[in-house]
């Protein structure tokens, strides 16, 4: 499962700040696994090879956003080192120190992904491409279309976009984590891709791996990675 707290509900204004459930408990279970994730995860294939695939399919300094960046590792820095110009953003204040330390070249923030929009504050801007690995899946399940649709926005259009969940029936499911509790969320992959796609993005290929983390207290796991293309 990915260290991603950033995302929140994509409605706007008073509506959104209001609608937006407390993640404060999130945030501090991350800053308390800190890097012990990337020791409990220590092996990213399906992630790294979504790097490579954006590296591969983007000009050299596209405008990237990693979308619950955790430490930097993997994504942030592989897409750094790629040639891409990286920002990133998490809701862990203890992630993002991490993952400023981890990757030098790239800009990150502390936000949640509901203030993660164009003319928000801070201004990201708009991106080439958006990466989401595990951060969807800390949502509540009615706050992911929502998120959906920040993500469309914020990507120019043909933008591409990679994200990741755990293949699961749950919504807003407590479990334990590396000695901490989360929420997490997730979809049946059929269910997944009719979500994806009801966000106007077009799947351009979809890979599953079974996964079983280096740590006793964190079950196997079905991951399913999506690369899709922004459409409009």
């Amino acid at each position: 499962m990915g260290s991603g707290n950033s995302v929140g509900s994509g409605n706007s204004g008073a509506d959104q700040e209001n609608a937006r459930p407390d993640r404060t408990g999130q945030a501090e279970a991350f800053d308390a696994i800190g890097d012990r994730y990337d020791e409990a995860f220590p092996h990213k294939e399906g992630q790294l090879s979504a790097g490579e695939w954006l590296i591969g399919s983007l000009p050299g300094g596209a405008r990237v956003l990693d979308l619950g960046c955790g430490t930097g590792l993997p994504t942030a820095r592989q897409l750094a080192d790629g040639g891409l110009d990286i920002v990133g953003v998490d809701l862990s204040g203890g992630m993002v120190e991490l993952a400023r330390k981890n990757v030098p070249g790239g800009v990150f923030h502390r936000l949640d992904i509901a203030d993660a929009r164009p003319g928000g504050t801070p201004d990201l801007g708009r991106f080439d491409a958006v990466t989401a690995f595990f951060s969807l899946l800390m949502l509540q399940r009615a706050e992911i279309p929502l998120a959906l649709r920040s993500i469309h926005q914020l990507l120019l259009p043909g933008g591409l976009f990679v994200l990741s969940m755990v293949e699961a029936d749950v919504d807003d499911f407590a479990i334990p984590f590396l000695g901490n509790t989360v929420r997490v969320s997730g979809y049946l992959r059929d269910d997944l891709r009719r979500v994806v796609e009801g966000a106007d993005f077009e799947i351009l290929e979809e890979t599953s791996y079974s996964y079983a983390p280096a740590i006793a207290d964190v079950p196997p796991e079905e991951q399913i990675f999506l690369r899709c293309r922004r459409r409009g």
